[in-house]
């Protein structure tokens, strides 16, 4: 019987703790050492949005990225959950065009922009969200780029038996030191694995071990630095992972996936940082990340208090309770 993951996270209102999340915690070098572990950290995870900047070595591997002189800002896309603001999807739009595709080639789907703002742009002009609002059309735009350049099918090119997935899954694999043995399908149609956390970190080291990666070592400072130069691409202008990003100050790259996950990846260390939340809220596993982050000095410790020991508001912004790092 697999044992509770620890609480990792209270929420507190008044003097009361009204709420926990528990879940595990993985730091892993890059030559497979742990350097911390909370949790069943072999228990299986989907790592969801948090494993793009990991496939984007593909896209930069396969040569599609130089084929079709992809920007920084492309990239960073590639490795994106964004928010579906007019900066993204004017950069999904431009990519597609060059790519000569129309937006329905995506096999995202729609869904509306996370921020009202946005949302009432698209009323106030009666326009609709298109898939190009979806916050993984970035990830798509290079699914349908590398399957241009191979002359790839590019029909069905989100199922598991497409050369591009299988290649994918070869990646994590290699990677991970991990067996892939069963793969879900993510909000966005497009499979994902099941790995252990500590495996998924183990694969987000090895991208920022440079010298480890021989020939691919170019290519992964490339993705790096294009997600470190452009957070506001692969989150959104007021996300999480963009504000983390912009913190560390280039030294690290933060990356959430739903249902709880949150990786940073740590390139002078040749580490990363892993998070599950085992009920799959996104408020703990943000909260958790920093705390941890904290504990690196990666981030100045006046500038990370506020999202480790996260302020809970009412509707009039009177600070009712905290959410806090245990760790």
């Amino acid at each position: 019987m697999a044992r509770a993951n620890p609480v990792l996270v209270e929420v507190t209102r008044g003097e009361m703790v009204e709420s926990r999340h528990r879940g595990a915690v993985a730091i892993v070098k890059s030559d497979g050492q742990t350097a911390f572990a909370v949790g069943d950290t072999e228990r299986l995870v989907y790592p969801r949005s948090a494993i793009k900047p990991l496939q984007a070595v593909y896209l930069l591997e396969s040569g599609a990225a130089d084929a079709f002189e992809l920007t920084e800002v492309e990239i960073a896309l590639a490795c994106a959950s964004h928010n579906g603001e007019a900066g993204h999807v004017d950069a999904v739009r431009s990519w597609l065009t060059r790519l000569g595709f129309r937006e329905q080639a995506l096999e995202c789907g729609t869904h509306a922009p996370r921020r009202k703002e946005d949302n009432a742009w698209l009323v106030k002009h009666d326009l609709v969200p298109g898939p190009v609002h979806n916050n993984c059309s970035g990830k798509h735009c290079g699914h349908l780029a590398v399957s241009k350049y191979k002359d790839l099918p590019i029909e069905n090119y989100n199922q598991n038996n497409h050369p591009i997935q299988k290649e994918l899954i070869n990646l994590i694999e290699n990677l991970s030191n991990f067996k892939i043995k069963n793969i879900g399908i993510d909000g966005c149609t497009l499979p994902n694995p099941l790995i252990p956390l500590k495996k998924f970190a183990l694969a987000a080291a090895k991208i920022v071990d440079y010298k480890s990666l021989n020939e691919a070592s170019d290519i992964a400072k490339r993705i790096f630095d294009s997600c470190v130069k452009f957070p506001e691409i692969t989150g959104g202008s007021k996300s999480v992972n963009c504000a983390l990003t912009k913190l560390s100050k280039g030294k690290a790259f933060f990356k959430n996936g739903a249902e709880g996950v949150f990786v940073a990846i740590i390139p002078e260390q040749k580490s990363a940082l892993a998070v599950k939340i085992t009920d799959g809220a996104a408020r703990a596993a943000e909260v958790a990340i920093a705390g941890l982050i904290s504990e690196l000095k990666i981030i100045d410790e006046d500038q990370i208090e506020k999202f480790k020991k996260r302020p809970v508001k009412n509707s009039t912004e009177q600070v009712i309770g905290y959410m806090n790092c245990l760790i």
